[in-house]
């Protein structure tokens, strides 16, 4: 089967869904090798280096070894998340581009404290300041075309129906994992001996920042073990080509 033509795909969603459907019968290797030499340069590779995170980045620098990877410090990331970052960053010699809030507009330690009083309101502004913009400067200053991310459909209900490939203002965005299961990220670690999050071992599943992540207890779904559970998504691969000055 010939894959649709991604301009035909650009201008039509009817062409966009026979594109979704042609990569869902490739694997995700071959979904990067695709999305690399036929969708719109520049490339760029987002990771927010949490629990599973060493998938995508081995998956996608095995294709293109000097593809620029964003990461996003919100400034409160666990500590052993930066010694993963510097680790996976060795490792598979990761062209790594970190972002970071606008000081001017970063909310300090006293403020962050009072996050789970505020509600999702709270959360959102946070998120948009922490996140977003930075997030969406990224994708500005490096030119990117093409986003590819290691989001998938199992992580939660609000990804659960997330496509291959999406288009929005003429940026494509690529979930090359999205139809991968815990038990496919556990048996591509294993093969290609690589490092989980430090902290997976500790019962985290969802690692974000030090105030909104918690461990999963019983009952819990992993959903809920980001945000104080009033919410799953921070926003930024909600509003990813949102209007700049909204994002800001």
């Amino acid at each position: 089967m010939i894959p649709p033509d991604p301009v035909a795909a650009a201008e039509s969603p009817r062409a966009l869904a026979e594109l979704n459907r042609w990569l869902a019968t490739r694997t995700a290797q071959q979904r990067v090798a695709w999305a690399l030499a036929n969708l719109a340069g520049a490339h760029a590779l987002s990771s927010s280096f949490g629990a599973q995170a060493a998938v995508a980045l081995h998956l996608t620098t095995r294709e293109r070894p000097d593809i620029p990877v964003i990461l996003v410090d919100t400034g409160y990331l666990f500590p052993e998340t930066h010694r993963f970052v510097e680790e996976l960053r060795v490792r598979l010699a990761l062209d790594l581009h970190v972002y970071r809030p606008d000081p001017r507009r970063a909310w300090d330690a006293s403020r962050v404290a009072a996050l789970p009083a505020l509600g999702v309101a709270g959360l959102d502004e946070y998120h948009r300041v922490h996140k977003i913009e930075p997030m969406q400067r990224a994708l500005r200053e490096l030119g990117v075309r093409t986003w590819i991310a290691g989001l998938r459909r199992s992580q939660s209900a609000s990804r659960a129906a997330i496509g291959f490939l999406e288009l929005r203002e003429g940026r494509w965005k690529l979930h090359p994992l999205a139809d991968w299961s815990d038990r496919d990220i556990g048996r591509y670690l294993h093969a290609h001996d690589l490092p989980w999050h430090p902290l997976w071992h500790q019962g985290y599943v969802s690692i974000g920042d030090v105030h909104s992540t918690r461990r999963l207890e019983p009952g819990m779904r992993e959903e809920d073990t980001r945000f104080f559970g009033l919410k799953r998504e921070c926003g930024l691969h909600e509003f990813w080509n949102e209007v700049e000055g909204r994002a800001a």
